[in-house]
């Protein structure tokens, strides 16, 4: 870090607490004072370092931050992933006879995951925010691989479904805890790239889990249910993730071991201009109220909804497979081939993302046409094309992307740290609100061909990019009424002071993107 000026950086930033009003008459700007408290946490830990971070350095301490943070958050997100699906995976290894599961009862156990994630998803939204994220984090994912190995002794519908029941309780700390810590360190272009990084762990889920599952296949059925074997694996795995993540993962830039004191500041200073805050621990209503009141939260919300309707496909797809005519080893290992097509998709557009500045809409919205396109295929083609049959299976594993765009883009066009994680909740319960449902749409009646549940998903692929195409267009409209506005005059420029005197950034404000009106949203 090279210093600046002192002189040139005292004139700059740093104003005598009783001479605001000087300020604002002399700069035609509108000073504001501010307690450091009502401020994000981040602000009272670089209060008066007044330097200019090398760029180099900068890039060092993220590179740093990159291999202590996603290697562990990858993994975890590997294994929360294989964790859920277990289900689908043991539906060929036995769990429906050992169980003596009915089909209504089968769709069941992952409705009730999912109806109780949207139940506990504000709780959990709230507890992220009120106490340390990492550490929070880490005991549900104990709690869950503890229920996932219990899983192996259950012998009825009862047991699995308390099981089922308690994993969507702890899920739904993952997703909106990773979404927060990943907002913490990393800029809003920054954060795109690493949501796609430990998102595309779930297509490596699949990979590994399907090859997990034709190992656990050959296993003597007479001595141990190759299914309780599945059980036991992914339960002992996320229990070792659980106590390392417990360790390792920091809860906030500023509580990083792995970071010295200075390189502490450069992760935070880097922020400046290029992220929507980093932490504050008081619940705050006015911007509570303010998520519900905005159109954007609510947008990603039935987004979200809409696009999970066909992630019931994650607990049939192995019976779908099948029912085409291959074998219980076959489909096992066919299942990969959706864990590398998902890789491949979200690492391509988050790198498109990278590449082309403000392209999220439409990038999301492109990735949909092979979905589209591999609905109208299972639909259209006749039962003795086995072979186009898969292939539309597999094309609508493309717009996954999709979901992993509107996760960064919905926690970077909204900022203040309560309004923030609310608005992660309301997608997440339109997460829930999808997968909750979608598995009643498959009942034994519409077997094998299923022509209503995939006209439905149909639907939601094709209402799916048009809303992430509407809401760019939104937000492009409301950065250039807001530069109008600075060019016109009608928008005055504000600047806020701590107790010192000393100029506080508009990052570490923890106010709105209502409030304020210098921030300009991506696209």
């Amino acid at each position: 870090m090279e210093p600046k000026d002192e002189k040139t950086l005292v004139s700059a930033t740093v104003v005598p607490a009783d001479n605001l009003a000087n300020v604002e008459a002399a700069n035609n700007v509108e000073a504001h004072r501010m307690n450091l408290s009502e401020a994000d946490d981040a602000a009272a830990f670089v209060a008066g370092f007044h330097g200019e971070i090398d760029p180099k350095e900068a890039a060092r301490v993220r590179r740093k931050i990159d291999w202590n943070l996603l290697p562990l958050m990858m993994i975890l997100y590997f294994v929360q992933f294989s964790d859920k699906t277990t289900l689908g995976s043991s539906s060929i290894l036995g769990i429906k006879t050992s169980n003596h599961l009915t089909t209504s009862q089968y769709n069941w156990l992952g409705t009730i995951f999912y109806l109780s994630y949207l139940i506990f998803e504000w709780p959990q939204s709230l507890a992220l925010q009120r106490f340390p994220a990492g550490k929070w984090m880490a005991g549900n994912i104990i709690i869950w691989g503890v229920v996932v190995t219990c899983q192996a002794a259950c012998n009825s519908f009862a047991g699995l479904f308390v099981c089922r029941l308690i994993m969507g309780i702890c899920e739904g700390t993952i997703t909106a805890g990773f979404l927060i810590v990943t907002s913490m360190f990393y800029t809003h272009i920054e954060a795109t790239r690493r949501v796609g990084f430990w998102f595309l762990m779930n297509g490596t889920a699949q990979i590994i889990s399907g090859l997990i599952a034709f190992g656990v296949y050959h296993i003597d059925a007479d001595k141990i249910a190759p299914w309780r074997v599945f059980m036991i694996i992914f339960g002992l795995i996320t229990l070792v993730v659980g106590v390392c993540f417990w360790i390792f993962i920091p809860d906030s830039p500023m509580k990083a071991r792995f970071l010295t004191h200075e390189e502490k500041i450069i992760a935070i200073e880097r922020l400046r201009g290029h992220n929507s805050g980093i932490e504050n621990k008081t619940w705050k209503k006015e911007q509570f109220i303010e998520a519900l009141t905005d159109w954007k939260p609510w947008a990603f919300a039935i987004f979200a909804a809409l696009d999970n309707v066909p992630n019931s496909l994650t607990n049939q797809s192995s019976l779908i497979i099948k029912s085409f005519g291959f074998t219980t080893e076959q489909t096992t290992l066919l299942g990969c081939v959706s864990g590398v097509i998902e890789i491949l998709t979200i690492y391509s557009a988050t790198w498109i993302i990278k590449k082309v500045p403000n392209c999220r809409g439409i990038v999301g919205a492109a990735y949909f046409i092979p979905n589209i396109v591999g609905s109208i295929m299972i639909i259209a083609l006749p039962w003795s094309n086995k072979g186009g049959l898969l292939c539309g299976i597999y094309l609508t594993g493309l717009g996954t992307s999709g979901f992993v765009l509107a996760l960064s883009w919905c926690a970077a066009t909204n900022t203040g740290h309560t309004k923030k994680t609310t608005t992660n909740a309301m997608l997440l319960i339109g997460y829930c609100v999808g997968n909750l449902v979608a598995p009643q749409m498959w009942l034994a009646k519409y077997s094998p061909r299923y022509y209503v549940p995939w006209g439905i998903i149909l639907a939601c692929y094709i209402v799916c990019p048009l809303i992430m195409l509407a809401i760019a267009w939104a937000l492009w409209r409301e950065n250039k009424r807001r530069d109008r506005l600075t060019a016109t005059g009608e928008i005055v420029s504000e600047k806020y002071y701590d107790e010192q005197g000393e100029e506080i950034d508009p990052t570490f404000l923890d106010i709105t993107d209502r409030v304020n009106m210098s921030y300009r949203y991506p696209l």
